[in-house]
């Protein structure tokens, strides 16, 4: 594949940083990723926000070029013949003493990369996929709120966990905080449907606050659903009647079982997607394409 790094086009096995890059030495650096829809970056804009705000908290001098990143998107989707792809945008703190710096970091360098899309099993989102719940906890985040930064060692440890777990095959692994509550997926947020309203755990928990999580949110306040965000326990989620996952890349992930770290199931609802999960994804895929979202708005309400 071909690559972009600080704004030149180069195949990924000729890209480099330096070993004294503070991404590297220290994991000073954030990346946002990303999927385009018939070439367009959906919610780049947000994407591009949050990275913006993470790099003031860790004194990174860099501001996004919404439009420059525009151009080089559409720039290795040409290079690599690919109509649509996952990207991950990555800005790292560039190179500086070895040590703690003293100053603000002036010369990050940004790596943008490409892959094709990842296969499409398309009756998962129907049948739906299990969730582990796991052991390894949720560490808080090292500032005020959790950034999507290359500080990523509590989430492979997590997935490391979820492979000791052999009934657990395609699961997603739940993360929970210290005090027991639930906070995230290892790479999504988590949301349950109850008595017809929305919950989701706070970011309290030390969740990140993730793009995908923020766009459902506000849609299904759109259209007349009652969001919550709060503490949630285990049994929260084995009582509720929907469950479903979310992020930038697979969008919106029915779960229908529900495993313990003992290996006791537990099915969800009916054991396939529930009416509001499906018009809340059938209402995000015709934002991503543009249609118009008025009737799926309308369905929304009406099933609640």
């Amino acid at each position: 594949m071909k690559i972009d790094l600080n704004g030149n086009v180069i195949e990924e096995q000729k890209a480099v940083v330096s070993v004294y890059d503070h991404g590297f030495l220290y994991g000073m650096g954030l990346f946002e990723t990303f999927r385009t829809y018939g070439g367009r970056p959906f919610l780049l804009e947000w994407h591009l926000e949050r990275l913006a705000a993470g790099c003031r908290e860790l004194d990174i001098c860099y501001v996004p070029d919404p439009n420059r990143l525009q151009f080089q998107i559409r720039r290795l989707l040409e290079a690599n013949e690919l109509t649509d792809a996952y990207f991950r945008f990555t800005v790292t703190a560039g190179t500086d003493i070895l040590g703690l710096p003293a100053e603000p970091y002036k010369h990050p360098s940004e790596v943008l990369y490409v892959k094709p899309l990842p296969p499409v099993d398309s009756s998962v989102y129907v049948s739906g996929k299990p969730l582990q719940l796991l052991e390894s906890r949720r560490n808080s985040p090292e500032g005020t709120i959790r950034h999507k930064s290359l500080h990523y060692m509590n989430n492979i440890l997590a997935k490391q966990e979820l492979r000791r777990y052999p009934w657990a095959g395609q699961a997603e692994g739940l993360l929970l905080d210290a005090r027991g509550f639930l906070s995230e997926g290892i790479v999504s947020n988590v949301f349950f449907v109850r008595g017809g309203e929305l919950h989701t755990p706070s970011a309290e928990t030390g969740l990140l606050p993730g793009i995908t999580r923020r766009y459902v949110m506000t849609a299904a306040r759109e259209t007349g659903l009652s969001v919550s965000e709060g503490l949630y326990k285990w049994e929260d989620l084995t009582g509720a009647d929907e469950v479903f996952l979310t992020n930038s890349i697979q969008e919106i992930i029915p779960v229908t079982r529900l495993f313990d770290r003992e290996g006791n199931g537990h099915a969800v609802g009916d054991g396939l997607a529930g009416p509001i999960t499906g018009r809340l994804l059938s209402w995000y895929r015709n934002a991503c394409s543009g249609e118009d979202k008025a009737a799926e708005a309308k369905e929304v309400n009406d099933e609640r």
